[in-house]
């Protein structure tokens, strides 16, 4: 099942999730962008968004409008659906509205193999390369990775630092797309927010924080989340042709 969680207020951008792309509201077009790949339901503190959730066909859950992250919004809405403890939870955030359908498709795999192998690993994410230039702004999410395409680190920050500034540096840009299954989505959500996360506002830092294991698909993708009023016209700019 594919989870959307949908904060209504956004401290960067007020009510982006409703502004208008290509003719949809920003929600509702994500959801349409990934809704052929499996079920999806959004998560949403507003009576508003859960109304609008079902004039365009998609089912709703109301959640707390008390959750710091979009994580712990989904988890909510899991343990109300009560769904089968092995079910693939994939979250796909609100303001991903190009997300590719092959990105999706590689985090569903991965967590498909995880179960299938019974691997000790918590959450499923995905990564592109990216650009220098790219990798200064804060807004986008970098990952440091190990040689078996764990997460290390995520960080606003340019990271990692290349001391002697070699031409080829390689930087990963983390793509905000996490897949659980419903038991270990409850096990990350039981974990007490860490000082990292705060540090950052990166919740998947509360995983790494506490020793779990975060595994990472390299992707390739055009897509990027839309955190301010220049995202969505860069956006709109590089997807309205």
């Amino acid at each position: 099942m594919i989870i959307i969680p949908a904060r209504l207020n956004s401290s960067r951008f007020e009510n982006k999730i409703l502004v208008d792309i290509l003719g949809l509201p920003m929600v509702i077009k994500t959801a349409k962008q990934v809704s052929k790949l499996d079920k999806v339901v959004i998560a949403t503190d507003s009576e508003e968004v859960a109304n609008l959730s079902k004039e365009y066909g998609f089912d709703s859950v109301l959640t707390s409008t008390e959750h710091q992250s979009g994580t712990d919004r989904i988890n909510e809405a899991v343990n109300k659906l009560n769904l089968d403890e092995n079910e693939i939870i994939i979250n796909v955030q609100a303001d991903e509205p190009f997300i590719e359908e092959n990105v999706i498709k590689a985090v569903i795999q991965r967590v498909e193999k995880i179960k299938e192998n019974n691997e000790d690993i918590m959450i499923t994410s995905c990564y592109k390369k990216i650009s220098s230039e790219l990798a200064d702004d804060p807004n986008h999410v970098k990952v440091v990775l190990d040689n078996h395409e764990n997460a290390i680190y995520f960080s606003r920050a340019k990271v990692p630092y290349h001391r002697d500034h070699y031409e080829s540096a390689q930087y990963y840009g983390h793509l905000g797309i996490y897949g659980f299954t419903k038991k270990t989505l409850n096990a990350f959500c039981k974990l007490k927010t860490s000082k990292l996360e705060n540090v950052e506002k990166l919740e998947q830092l509360r995983a790494i924080d506490n020793g779990y294991t975060i595994t990472m698909v390299e992707v390739e993708s055009k897509s990027f989340g839309i955190d301010t009023k220049e995202d969505l016209e860069n956006a709109l700019k590089m997807f309205n042709k």
